[in-house]
């Protein structure tokens, strides 16, 4: 939902969308699990929280830019700033669905495979988050005018941004 309401975020999600769709080949392709229809939600649940997580690092950045930081700078404090939040979905994806993984007994085959998807996905998509998306951002972002607000010397604190962003 927050791909397709703002577009300045399409190219994020794209990328996003791309990533996850070749990581389930890959792990096809490996034999690790087949594509069906538990992988199939696994992987549209993968997709909604590698996205969420790119887009809060990007918004973040770009309301840095707006307060007159430069690209470069804007991107590193708001990857930095959110790497706390980034790791902890991770963690929680992970070791909620790490059960799932290792699940034995009838019906162990489907939850292993919505299991194996969900837990590999986000190891891979947080790193993908973390260091591909700053990346893009560099090589894309365009250069940020001054908020108006800004202009009037009403402007919002880095804290008031850090909290709204948290």
């Amino acid at each position: 939902m927050l791909c397709a309401s703002r577009a300045p975020y399409r190219l994020t999600c794209r990328s996003i969308r791309r990533s996850v769709s070749s990581r389930r080949l890959l792990f096809s392709f490996l034999g690790l699990t087949t594509l069906n229809i538990y992988s199939q939600v696994g992987l549209i649940t993968l997709v909604g929280l590698v996205s969420k997580n790119g887009i809060l690092i990007v918004e973040f950045a770009n309301k840095l830019q707006e307060q007159g930081k430069l690209p470069l700078n804007a991107i590193t404090e708001a990857a930095g700033t959110r790497l706390r939040p980034v790791l902890m979905t991770t963690a929680a994806t992970v070791v909620g669905h790490l059960t799932l993984v290792f699940a034995t007994g009838p019906g162990a085959g489907a939850r292993n495979s919505i299991g194996i998807m969900l837990v590999t996905g986000m190891i891979i998509g947080t790193g993908f988050t973390l260091f591909v998306v700053p990346s893009i951002y560099m090589l894309v972002a365009r250069r940020h005018a001054l908020a108006p607000s800004l202009r009037s010397g009403e402007a919002e604190s880095a804290e008031q941004l850090e909290a709204a962003a948290v």
